[in-house]
């Protein structure tokens, strides 16, 4: 029998229910389409693609963000900024750079990491952050001893986004250890150019120095950032229909100083010598970094992805103010106090904005506390991306703010136990904001061994001259509470008093404040035969010809007058090694450094026994350690680069297998 005639010999009460039966049934069907279709369509909508631009040296006033400048041109920041949300109080890790780009791929304060100062060049290997034995005279507090390379256990941002499927790139600098520790070992696939040295290779222009990556040969002058700008590009529309993380750290504004011709005479015209911000290459540099910028957005564009791309531009740590240019420093970051590795705020206070598309608030701006550590946890919280069960987090997400939500940050810590020899420099120290204050401890600084604070309100006094520690008391104890619970939380390796401290050479007047420039008027070298003065350093040293000393003191200047510049020693024989050279200086020249040594056997210098180490030639002090296999030394040859140019020590001190110093013979 067939279904209609079923259907005509239905009892009328029976045909309403196999109807409503049927209705149910169609309803069903409908929604179980419709919700099959809804799906399968949010499985294949694409996901959010992920740029960071990280620019090197860049300091808060450096951009036409916070209208601290009128002589920098950045138009393709602010095309970035009308794009998302731009925060006022964006804070890097350091004062540093290696520390704050470790701690923006793990997330964890460089307190946490030990990678404290950027080392991640030397050849040394040192993955353990270790308390420093020994410290100048003049210093109350040691300095720790580093990390060297960003140890591969860390699970980092990119090994997470590429285990969720996304193509991941880097692109431009990485300073955080060189082969087995290279971008290519955490988590990117591709790396260009792997290198992992401090700044550019040789120069921003063409011909640059970069092993195995050259220049186009069509343009013989080309820019460094035109260069990169083009890698990033083709890897964009490489993997545009696949979701990406990439970063694009660009190698801009770092030492060295140089840029196109036409753009630093452009700026030329320009300079109002009134202007503290008035080196026309510096402002060609910055011009250079934000057309970078704008090459990455236009691809972003014409590729249609801009509407799926999240965007974070920040930098590293702040502006550049001890080094010369143009016959003044690179920039000035005016209305903040202090510089690059300085941890007022115009060393760690940086531009920040995150343009994330259906998040952020087109051309908003938010005054809320955000740090390197933050946009990891950020974005696997925006992205719903787990972490792992054991994985920890210095920074939080700041997903509220960029919502646009009341978002209570919490306090922001800065850990930078050293004290290179820069503008408002200051000894080893921390730092804690919370809200308008700001607190910086300085380790075993005050009186009878004790700690000592500087305290401002940055609401009334961002220039940090007003210090408020004496007067509010409590207000000190409860912040160092934090910063003491901050120490203990991350098992930072702290300074200790320094066991070698001598009050008579301490000069507190010249914390805080830049260093006296030194008498640039060449003194003679010593004739043959003739000691200087016992107090004076150089009395350890043998100079050769192509050496004149230019300053006493405590200070070892050297003016290398030819192209093999050299000063050895001689040591007491009874120690045992092998051992560690520890050296801090300065340099203008030029080349890689080598230390000769002898043993007792020896006659004289040779290259068999040798340790050449990289040396970073950027007139500013950096610190170096140096392993020397030997069981014993007898003498010593420092060869502090092959050129001509300005060398300053203000530390040299050899330790045997035991630790302890090495005496030298004057």
């Amino acid at each position: 029998m067939t279904t209609s005639s079923n259907w005509t010999f239905l009892h009328p009460r029976q045909r309403e229910s196999y109807h409503l039966i049927m209705r149910f049934s169609l309803l069903c069907l409908w929604s179980f389409i419709a919700f099959t279709s809804t799906g399968l369509h949010a499985a294949e909508a694409p996901r959010q693609n992920v740029i960071v631009i990280l620019a090197d040296d860049l300091g808060w006033s450096d951009t036409t963000l916070y209208g601290t400048t009128k002589y920098y041109q950045t138009p393709n920041v602010e095309r970035l900024a009308k794009r998302g949300m731009t925060f006022t109080r964006a804070y890097s890790a350091s004062p540093l750079c290696s520390p704050t780009r470790s701690a923006i791929l793990t997330g964890l304060s460089p307190a946490r990491t030990g990678i404290t100062t950027p080392n991640c060049h030397l050849p040394q290997v040192v993955l353990q952050a270790t308390t420093g034995k020994s410290a100048p005279p003049d210093q109350k507090a040691t300095q720790p001893q580093t990390v060297t390379r960003l140890k591969t256990e860390y699970r980092t941002l990119s090994e997470s986004f590429k285990d969720a499927g996304y193509a991941t790139g880097h692109f431009g600098k990485w300073h955080l250890g060189p082969e087995p520790y290279s971008a290519l070992q955490h988590g990117f696939d591709v790396d260009v150019p792997h290198y992992s040295g401090p700044g550019p290779a040789g120069s921003f222009v063409a011909p640059w120095k970069f092993k195995d990556f050259d220049h186009d040969p069509a343009i013989p002058d080309q820019h460094l950032e035109d260069r990169m700008a083009k890698e990033a590009t083709a890897f964009l529309e490489q993997h545009q229909n696949e979701p990406f993380y990439m970063n694009y750290w660009m190698f801009s504004v770092h030492a060295p100083f140089d840029a196109k011709q036409a753009l630093i005479e452009k700026h030329r015209a320009r300079v109002d010598p009134s202007d503290p911000q008035r080196s026309p290459t510096y402002a060609a540099m910055v011009e250079s970094m934000d057309d970078a910028i704008g090459t990455l957005l236009d691809t972003l564009d014409r590729l249609k992805i801009a509407d799926r791309t999240i965007i974070i531009f920040t930098s590293d740590n702040g502006g550049n103010m001890y080094n010369e240019i143009d016959d003044t420093t690179p920039t000035s970051n005016l209305p903040l106090r202090g510089g690059k590795a300085t941890m007022f705020e115009g060393g760690t206070r940086v531009p920040g904005v995150v343009v994330w598309p259906g998040v952020t608030v087109a051309g908003s701006r938010s005054n809320v506390v955000v740090q390197s550590e933050d946009y990891y946890p950020t974005l696997l919280d925006g992205l719903k991306m787990p972490k792992q069960a054991d994985q920890q987090f210095d920074g939080v997400s700041i997903l509220p703010a960029l919502k646009g939500e009341a978002f209570q940050r919490g306090a922001v810590f800065q850990y930078f136990p050293h004290s290179p020899g820069v503008p408002d420099w200051l000894p080893p120290c921390v730092s804690v904001h919370l809200d308008d204050w700001k607190l910086i401890r300085i380790f075993y600084g005050g009186e009878h061994g004790l700690h000592r604070y500087m305290l401002f309100n940055l609401k009334d006094d961002i220039g940090e001259q007003n210090n408020l520690a004496a007067t509010k008391p409590e207000l000190v104890v409860g912040l160092d509470n934090l910063m003491e619970r901050f120490l203990a939380k991350t098992n930072a390796v702290v300074p200790v008093p320094n066991p070698d401290f001598n009050p008579s050479k301490y000069k507190p007047e010249f914390e805080g404040k830049q260093t006296p420039k030194e008498d640039k008027k060449a003194k003679k070298k010593p004739a043959p035969g003739v000691k200087p003065e016992e107090s004076d350093t150089s009395s350890i040293w043998r100079f050769s010809k192509d050496v004149a000393l230019t300053a006493k003191e405590n200070l070892l200047t050297l003016k290398s007058t030819g192209g093999d510049p050299s000063i050895s020693t001689r040591f007491i024989p009874q120690a045992q090694g092998p051992f560690l050279f520890i050296l801090r200086m300065s340099s203008t020249a030029k080349g890689t450094g080598v230390i000769f040594f002898t043993s007792e056997n020896d006659k004289g210098f040779h290259k068999d026994r040798s340790v050449g180490f990289p040396l970073i030639h950027d007139g500013t002090f950096h610190d170096y350690e140096v392993q020397i296999s030997a069981k014993d030394l007898t003498a010593l040859r420092l060869d502090p680069g092959s050129a001509p140019g300005d060398i300053s020590v203000d530390r040299f001190d050899l330790r045997d297998a035991t630790g302890k110093k090495v005496s030298l013979l004057k």
